[in-house]
Parts: structure tokens; sequence; C-alpha cells
């Protein structure tokens, strides 16, 4: 993964985007059941930063490859769901970035 290029900064972004909301996995009980909020608090500004740089850059390169608005819908989408921008990455992503 090449990150000196957008598209490999996009992928970075779709698989750190990706962990940091599976993270809310480990960090929604330790708030809620075990009423520790720093880890939620830490987590989540993390995962506002990488979804806003994630959708930013979804735009970049959907501009830079001459995606469509399907496309770059379908990826703005994935950031919403668990798993989906690993799915991105693997679908849209990789095969364009070899």
């Amino acid at each position: 993964m090449n990150i000196k290029t957008t598209v490999g900064q996009l992928r970075m972004l779709a698989i750190m985007e990706g962990i940091s909301y599976l993270l809310f996995a480990l960090t929604m009980p330790l708030k809620y059941m075990y009423e520790m909020g720093m880890p939620n608090k830490i987590v989540g500004m993390a995962h506002g930063v990488l979804f806003i740089a994630y959708i930013l850059w979804v735009y970049f390169v959907g501009k830079q490859q001459k995606w469509s608005i399907q496309k770059m819908g379908i990826s703005w989408i994935a950031s919403l769901l668990p798993f989906a921008t690993f799915w991105v990455d693997a679908k849209y992503l990789k095969p364009i970035s070899q």
C-alpha cells in the first residue's frame, strides 16, 4: 500500500476508520457497564476525525478516478456500517492501487 498516492491514503483511511468503528464494541461496555468514559471519548474523537477524512478522501479519489456518483455514494454509506469500509477497500480501492 503506497500512502504517497491519494488512493493509498484512502485505503489506509478506510482500514483505520473501520478499526475505529469496531473499537466502539470495546469502549461502549466500558462506558456504560463500568463507568469508564475516557476510552470511549478517545476512540470517539479518533473515529470522528477518521470519518471526516474518509468522507473527504472518497470525494477526492472519486473525482480523480472519475467514479460515478453511485460508486462514491456506496463508499460514503460504507462509512456508516461496521466492516463496510473493509469491503470498499477490497472491492474498489485495492484493484486500482496495484
